[in-house]
C-alpha cells in the first residue's frame, strides 16, 4: 500500500495520520558509481593511493575471504577500505562514496583489513636466505658507505582515538595526544621488513625494542654480523648502532654523517607510508584492536606498492620524529663498544 493510497483511506481531518503516511519511507537502493572504471589513473590514484594494476595484483590475493551472504563484488569492498585509509573519514562518508549504508561500510572494512592483515607474513619478513641478506646490506652500502646493516629501525606515533577507560592515559604520548607507538624495520628501498603495532604512546622507544622479537632473532645471530641503525634513544648494542652523542675526531663525525644518512630512510619510510594512507596522520577512528590491524593492513599495501613501482614521493619534509632525542638513562652516551670503535676505525679510512 503505497501513501496515495493511505490518503484515500484516511479522512481529510485526521491530520495525526495524514502525518504518519508522509513520514513513510520506501526502501532505497543507493546507486553505486564505478569508480575503477569510471576514473581515470590520476582521479582513481587520488581517491584511492594505489594504482588499478595494483588493485588487481592484491584483489586476487584476498578476495576469497571476502565472500559474504550479500553478495558484493569484492573489488567494490576492497575500494571502499582503500578509500577509508585515504581519508580517515566516517563510515557514514566512505559508505556514500561507494553507495552503501554505514553499517555496511564498518563491516566491510574490518573484513578486507582482516584479509589484509593475513598476508602480512608474505610481504612483512626480515630477509631470510643468505641472497636476500647480502641484497639489503649491499642497497645499505649503496647509500652511505656503512657496511653490515640489515635494517633501519624507529618507532613512529600513530593518532587515535581515546580508548577511554582506566587505562587510557596510558596511550597518551609525550606529545599530549592518544596514539600507539609502532616500530618498524625499513630496508633501503623504503620496504617495511618488521613492524609492532601492540604499544600504547607512553611506551619508549627502547623499552618496545627490548620486548621485541626482532631483538631476540637479531640476538640469536640469524642475521650474522649484520647490524641494525637506531637513534640515540635506543642503547648501543654490538648489533645495535646508533649516533655518537659528542663526535670529536673527522673518523667520528664521519661515522655520524654516514650513520644518518643511512638510518634516514626509516624517516622517509614513515613520510611515505603515511602521506600514502592519511588516515595514519589524521587518527585512526577505531577501537584499539581495529586500529593495530589496520596500521599493519596500510603497512602490507605500502610493501607490494614499492614493490610494484606504485610511486608516491611525499615533500622533502617529510615527518622526523626526534631521532636525536637524549635519553640519560642509556648507556650509550657513556661508553663505545668494540663495534662501534670498529666502524669509527673503518670510516677514519675513507677520509
Amino acid at each position: 500500500m503505497d501513501v496515495q493510497e493511505l490518503f484515500e483511506i484516511f479522512d481529510d481531518d485526521d491530520d495525526m495520520l495524514r502525518d504518519l503516511a508522509n513520514n513513510i519511507r520506501g526502501y532505497s537502493v543507493k546507486e553505486r558509481e564505478d569508480h575503477f572504471n569510471n576514473c581515470n589513473e590520476t582521479e582513481f590514484f587520488n581517491r584511492f593511493r594505489l594504482k588499478k594494476n595494483t588493485v588487481l595484483i592484491i584483489l586476487p590475493q584476498i578476495e576469497h575471504l571476502l565472500v559474504h551472504e550479500t553478495p558484493r563484488y569484492p573489488r567494490t569492498q576492497l575500494l571502499l577500505t582503500l578509500r577509508f585509509y585515504a581519508t580517515g573519514n566516517f563510515y557514514i562518508s566512505v559508505g556514500d562514496f561507494i553507495g552503501v549504508h554505514k553499517t555496511t561500510a564498518g563491516r566491510i572494512i574490518k573484513r578486507v583489513t582482516e584479509a589484509l592483515v593475513s598476508l602480512c607474513p608474505e610481504y612483512i619478513r626480515m630477509p631470510q636466505t643468505e641472497q636476500e641478506k647480502r641484497g639489503v646490506i649491499m642497497d645499505f652500502f649503496s647509500l652511505a658507505q656503512f657496511r653490515g646493516v640489515c635494517g633501519a629501525i624507529d618507532c613512529t606515533h600513530i593518532s587515535i582515538l581515546s580508548p577511554g577507560g582506566e587505562n587510557a592515559e596510558f596511550f597518551r604520548n609525550r606529545k599530549g595526544y592518544f596514539s600507539l607507538n609502532v616500530q618498524v624495520v625499513s630496508d633501503a628501498r623504503n620496504n617495511i621488513m618488521d613492524i609492532v603495532a601492540r604499544w600504547p604512546g607512553s611506551c619508549h622507544d627502547s623499552h618496545i625494542f627490548s620486548n621485541s622479537r626482532i631483538k631476540a632473532r637479531i640476538e640469536g645471530g640469524e642475521f650474522g654480523d649484520a647490524v641494525l641503525l637506531g637513534d640515540s634513544g635506543y642503547p648501543l648494542r654490538n648489533y645495535l648502532m646508533t649516533p655518537l652523542i659528542n663526535p670529536i675526531t673527522r673518523a667520528e663525525q664521519m661515522y655520524n654523517r654516514c650513520h644518518i644518512s643511512t638510518r634516514s630512510v626509516v624517516e622517509r619510510t614513515f613520510g611515505i607510508w603515511k602521506r600514502r594512507f592519511p588516515i595514519l596522520s589524521l587518527g585512526i577512528r577505531a577501537k584499539i584492536p581495529l586500529a593495530q590491524r589496520i596500521i599493519i593492513a596500510t603497512a602490507v599495501l605500502q610493501n607490494i606498492a614499492v614493490q610494484q613501482r606504485d610511486e608516491y614521493i611525499p615533500p622533502d619534509e617529510y615527518e622526523d620524529e626526534g631521532n636525536f632525542e637524549i635519553n640519560e638513562n642509556i648507556d650509550q652516551l657513556q661508553n663505545i663498544n668494540v663495534v662501534q670503535q670498529q666502524y669509527i676505525h673503518y670510516f677514519g679510512t675513507l677520509l
